[in-house]
């Protein structure tokens, strides 16, 4: 039994597959076992993982071309590990050598975590930077987040497997075990790893670390890319769903998310009201006192209350007071930007313009 069991998932991503195992072998923790979890490629890229395989034993390839979407190939890999802790890891992504290392550290402080992720720099095809991402760093600030969108990013992350199998974590699926089987979600694709993420944020069992552990890869056929639209509709149901699910463990209101959900970098558009400043305070009572009045959770509602406007010109000022006081996360500048670009005159001058703002 290794440490470590790295879940990698492909479908045709023969392009960037080779760099991303390379990665993995370059690991200064050594114990691991990588399963290369193929979903029916047709490139070429279960042919590259088997080569690598005769070169490295602990690099495993694993066909599973029934498997039911991405939720349903991730559990197939749940269902043959056998180690510590799982880390994911994508077929177009590139690990630094020492995240294995970092993630084990921080789950030695953070004993109480069931899932920990951390930072990433951001590439594109051919591996140029072309950015970073910033995500929530304390349990606490973690669960706010998680309440309005996905507070690990996937790549980076990693799950103590214990924890996974006491508790029967799947991708997909509600294991909080708060609502009737009847009235559980499932997810099979595009928000499920916010899905599982989310319901352990509520919970407290989640946290990133401040380091950044990957360089993740952006091209145009990343999913989030090629079927957005869709991606956020289901991220907005996952949200209401852990509020529902927060508001009855926690013994607090029920409150509607939307008006404060930056999914995909976006502000949702809610019936041309411009104002939510009412429900804004209800929202804030019900985290503040699920979360226990905790002071990490201000900086997240700082963020939430700039977002209770939709006014362009009012939205921009409060964004600079906000990032003047805050580092931005991933996902804040672009809800704002793209708001804007989207409701003034004149889309290619302001774009030009918010190009040139800090992020």
């Amino acid at each position: 039994m290794a440490t470590i069991d790295v879940l990698l998932p492909v479908k045709n991503g023969v392009d960037f597959l080779a760099e991303s195992l390379e990665s993995v072998q370059a690991q200064s923790f050594r114990d691991w076992r990588l399963l290369v979890l193929d979903h029916g490629s047709t490139d070429g890229s279960a042919e590259m993982a088997a080569r690598y395989h005769e070169q490295d034993p602990r690099i495993e390839l694993h066909s599973f071309p029934e498997a039911d979407g991405l939720s349903g190939l991730l559990n197939k890999g749940l269902e043959i590990s056998d180690c510590r802790y799982v880390m994911r890891h994508d077929a177009d992504d590139v690990c630094y050598p020492e995240r294995m290392a970092i993630s084990l550290a921080a789950f030695e402080h953070h004993r109480q975590c069931v899932a920990i992720g951390g930072q990433a720099d951001v590439i594109d095809a051919s591996g140029a930077g072309i950015g970073d991402m910033r995500m929530p760093v304390g349990p606490q600030r973690v669960g706010a987040a998680s309440l309005f969108r996905n507070p690990i990013a996937h790549p980076t992350a990693m799950l103590d497997f214990a924890a996974v199998c006491k508790a029967g974590i799947r991708y997909g699926a509600d294991f909080m075990g708060v609502f009737a089987q009847e009235q559980q979600m499932t997810v099979k694709n595009l928000a499920e790893d916010y899905f599982l993420f989310g319901q352990l944020g509520i919970q407290g069992k989640c946290n990133n670390v401040p380091q950044k552990l990957i360089k993740y890869r952006w091209h145009g056929n990343n999913v989030s890319a090629k079927r957005f639209d869709e991606q956020m509709k289901v991220s907005l149901q996952v949200s209401r769903y852990l509020v529902r699910a927060f508001a009855q463990m926690k013994q607090v209101p029920y409150f509607d998310p939307a008006p404060f959900c930056n999914h995909g970098g976006l502000l949702f558009e809610i019936d041309g009201r411009s104002d939510f400043s009412p429900e804004f305070a209800r929202m804030a009572a019900a985290v503040r006192e699920g979360f226990a009045h905790a002071p990490d959770i201000e900086r997240e509602l700082r963020f939430r209350k700039l977002a209770t406007t939709r006014n362009e010109l009012l939205l921009l000022w409060r964004y600079f007071l906000f990032q003047a006081n805050n580092q931005p996360e991933t996902g804040e500048w672009n809800a704002v930007r793209a708001w804007l670009i989207r409701r003034f005159p004149g889309k290619r001058r302001m774009s030009a313009l918010l190009e040139s703002a800090p992020a």
